[in-house]
């Protein structure tokens, strides 16, 4: 049932109609900072009418199925009936990556309890406004990949039709409604055990680590990728980028990294030590050069510290591995002088060659290589990295 204007409180008007809020221009209307849903198409024209019919029926039944309820509240509705002003549902509403869509009825139950929740976050105290709407552009930024990633990578296949005469359409419907709960139970999944993962490194490491940290840094890129693109078709380009991220990831995950994030042709990981980081790299290597699909790597590491922010690192060190792998030999691993000191410190290789002839009890061997400088970096002085023996 929509919910009309006599069925908001009665402090609820539609923008411009009603008394100003504290401290507002009570001749000039209200900005509506208008919000809505993922995928909405925004119309300077739209009214109120909770069916759009530009929009196709199966869409509108599939975001019936997925988010549980119809079109019941307008964007203002929505702010008013959440009990949060209308500048702060916007800043929410557009930190969590949604179309602005004016006035149109588009906004369900659900978008009213997420309002909720936030505003009363907030009010708690237990998360601060800039907080709360970091939090949502965490949340909207990585589930909106996730998305995208999921439809393309299984659900347009897993919708072709399955006899002639039957439209994807027709298929979709009760596709979604079988994997939507299970796809759902998941996801929370491994959302707990990845937030399980991250508190504990957050709890055991030091307070002045908490946001700069020392880590060991990775870069992984395909050589020649750009005159792949040009000669492979679009198709073909897609399977190889895919089979690279998938090994990557497989390989970091494995070993003990992270996998930050996927550029294309390059993957960005980090390590709490470098031990492990070199373990992650050489074995990429070993991979890739054992699949002859795939053209060759070249991998750039980087040890001291980095700022965290929104699930992604930056600062010097990660400069100095993507400087470090520019230049590094295809089929090869090059490290900078503090990843090779803090290697040789954890007995993990030798950095002399009295260390060197000594018992063979290291797992990775050190070459230092031609001092160079680097763009905005200065001189640095480079080790490739091999695995001994």
């Amino acid at each position: 049932m929509s919910v009309d204007d006599a069925d908001l409180p009665p402090h609820a008007t539609e923008p411009g109609t009603g008394p100003a809020p504290d401290g507002a221009d009570p001749d000039k209307p209200a900005d509506p900072a208008p919000f809505a849903d993922p995928g909405a198409v925004a119309d300077p024209g739209a009214g109120t009418d909770s069916t759009d019919s530009t929009e196709h029926p199966l869409a509108l039944r599939l975001e019936h199925l997925i988010l549980g309820a119809g079109r019941q509240y307008t964007p203002f509705q929505a702010a008013r009936t959440a009990g949060v002003s209308m500048d702060l549902a916007s800043r929410f509403w557009r930190a969590m990556g949604f179309a602005d869509i004016g006035q149109a009825k588009a906004l369900t139950e659900a978008d009213v309890l997420a309002l909720r929740r936030l505003a009363g976050l907030v009010e708690a105290g237990l998360l601060s406004e800039p907080m709360a709407i970091q939090v949502a552009r965490s949340t909207g930024q990585t589930t909106a990949r996730l998305a995208d990633w999921q439809t393309d990578s299984f659900l347009e296949g897993l919708t072709e039709p399955p006899e002639p005469g039957m439209t994807r359409a027709e298929v979709a419907y009760p596709l979604v409604e079988l994997l939507l709960p299970e796809l759902e139970e998941f996801l929370i999944y491994v959302w707990r055990r990845q937030l399980a993962a991250a508190t504990s490194r957050v709890v055991q490491s030091d307070d002045e680590e908490a946001v700069d940290r020392r880590l060991a840094v990775g870069f992984a890129d395909l050589v020649g990728f750009t005159r792949l693109t040009r000669r492979l078709e679009e198709e073909e380009l897609g399977e190889l980028v895919e089979a690279f991220e998938t090994t990557a990831a497989d390989q970091v995950a494995a070993y003990g990294g992270r996998l930050i994030k996927t550029l294309g042709d390059e993957v960005l990981y980090v390590a709490d030590d470098p031990g492990t980081a070199a373990e992650i790299s050489l074995r990429l290597i070993e991979t890739m050069t054992g699949d002859e699909s795939m053209p060759a790597l070249r991998v750039g590491m980087a040890f001291g510290t980095v700022t965290t922010r929104m699930g992604d690192v930056f600062g010097t060190t990660v400069n100095l591995a993507s400087r470090l792998t520019s230049i590094a030999p295809r089929d090869a691993v090059l490290v900078d002088g503090d990843f090779a000191q803090a290697l040789g410190e954890a007995g993990d290789a030798p950095i002399s060659e009295v260390d060197a002839s000594a018992e063979d009890k290291y797992r990775f061997a050190l070459q230092p290589m031609w001092r160079r400088p680097v763009r905005g970096l200065g001189v640095v002085e480079p080790w490739l990295l091999t695995r001994r023996g």
